[in-house]
């Protein structure tokens, strides 16, 4: 069933009124019915009463103390509200009929103790009964009295009453609709609102907000939630845009230095010495592009989270020596030092590879931004599982290290420009270590140097 909202939450809501209005009016019917047949039977019991102290018993005989004719007028009312009367005695016999029964009988039983009500047909129309046993002096019943009234009164005002509910349900369900509607529309009328805002909102008016109610009810709830989810596709579009921006920066860098490199060698014939420098920068530039491009296809495939994380437990040192190794040349060209204090059984649980290309963007970073002679220390805390990458370099202002782990970022601009590098390093190691559940952290002073934490679980 395709209802609109409004139209669904009346006619759930018409429904539940229905099966509720249902049940009150089966209850008024039966209170109504109860009450019709209770005011029958006290009638008969009035009758009963009337006729029961004109009879009186002489052992098994019954005997009318009003004559028969005395007591016929005081019944004779068939063409308003006739009250059938019958007598019978123990064995059946007839003592006594109303004139109105003709030559009919009211139904009996052979022999009863207590009084009895039912309903009976007589004469093709419905009648209350009621029969009464007649006791003699001793206490045993000896014939019974049989006293009929015709419920057409009853019938029609449980009839009327049927119709007036009937009527009365269809009206106030129409009713209760049509209310339940108009103030489902006046309901989500804000939510109609919060659709047409939204649905201006593109790429060009990102910043726009919607409007909110002035009640903070679910609906200022909900329009508070989806500014803050448009706030946060702002700034991811903002920060795509200075990615894109960022990305076309550092490679134009050595695109640029790559052509012009190209075009200082076509202008005129030179040294084969010349040509194998020019060409042993151009070689540079291309490795800078690749790295540059490795970076960025790491923190894609970190973003998209299809990295595996294979987690086994080896010796710290083993990783630590590995870089060293690597960087050795580098290092010797700056006459820097590394440093390692960690004993050859401390274990850690990481992926290995993962924690390699950790290490060494934290040490191509110190080498990078430090100073010839300074030494690089690798530390290994026992009491709080954690190891330390620190330098005794320029260190960093504290107003940069919130920021320290943000793809492209750089602290020192014009220092920076005079240093290879695109500020993805760091990013990296803060991707690689939440993969890995590494906890990291970093404290600088400037002038002084710079400490990485890396907290690994126990």
């Amino acid at each position: 069933m395709n209802l609109r909202f409004k139209n669904r939450i009346a006619l759930f809501n018409t429904l539940a009124a229905a099966v509720t209005t249902m049940l009150i009016f089966i209850v008024i019917y039966f209170v109504v019915y109860t009450t019709a047949y209770q005011h029958l039977d006290e009638e008969i019991r009035i009758e009963r009463d009337e006729v029961s102290s004109n009879i009186r018993t002489e052992g098994d005989s019954i005997i009318l103390d009003m004559m028969p004719e005395q007591l016929e007028m005081e019944h004779r009312q068939a063409e308003v509200s006739p009250t059938f009367l019958q007598i019978v005695d123990a064995k059946g016999h007839l003592a006594f009929r109303s004139s109105n029964l003709k030559n009919e009988y009211l139904l009996f039983a052979d022999s009863i103790t207590e009084p009895m009500f039912f309903n009976v047909v007589f004469n093709g129309k419905l009648i209350r009964q009621g029969q009464f046993p007649i006791l003699n002096n001793n206490g045993k019943p000896i014939g019974q009295l049989d006293i009929g009234l015709p419920q057409e009164e009853s019938i029609l005002i449980l009839k009327n009453l049927r119709i007036t509910l009937y009527i009365s349900l269809l009206l106030m369900l129409l009713v209760f609709y049509l209310a339940t509607l108009w103030a489902a529309s006046r309901g989500i009328a804000p939510v109609h609102k919060l659709i047409q805002a939204a649905g201006a909102i593109n790429d060009n008016n990102i910043s726009t907000r919607l409007p909110l109610p002035m009640r903070h009810d679910e609906i200022h709830q909900l329009g508070t939630t989806i500014n803050e989810l448009l706030g946060r596709i702002e700034r991811s579009l903002t920060r795509e845009k200075q990615i894109t921006a960022d990305i076309s920066h550092e490679l134009r860098t050595p695109v640029t230095s790559i052509r012009g490199t190209l075009e200082v060698l076509i202008r005129k014939v030179r040294e084969p010495r010349q040509y194998e420098d020019k060409i042993r920068q151009v070689i540079a530039e291309v490795d800078s592009l690749n790295k540059i491009i490795d970076q960025l296809l790491q923190l894609s495939r970190l973003d998209a989270g299809n990295l595996p994380v294979s987690k086994t437990t080896f010796p710290l040192v083993q990783v630590i020596n590995l870089i060293k190794d690597r960087w050795v040349h580098h290092l010797i060209e700056k006459n820097m030092t590394v440093q390692i204090t960690c004993s050859e059984d401390v274990t850690v649980t990481a992926d290995q590879g993962f924690l390699e290309i950790m290490l060494e963007n934290l040490i191509s970073n110190a080498f990078k931004y430090g100073r010839e002679g300074q030494l690089i220390t690798f530390e290994w805390n026992k009491d709080i599982n954690t190891l330390s990458v620190a330098d005794n370099g320029y260190g960093i202002p504290q107003e940069h290290l919130p920021y320290l782990f943000n793809r492209f970022y750089r602290t020192d601009a014009s220092r920076s420009s005079q240093v290879q590098g695109n500020g993805l390093g760091l990013s990296i190691v803060k991707k690689l270590a939440d993969l890995q559940k590494i906890t990291i952290e970093v404290t600088s002073i400037t002038g002084t140097g710079t400490t990485f934490f890396l907290h690994f679980s126990s």
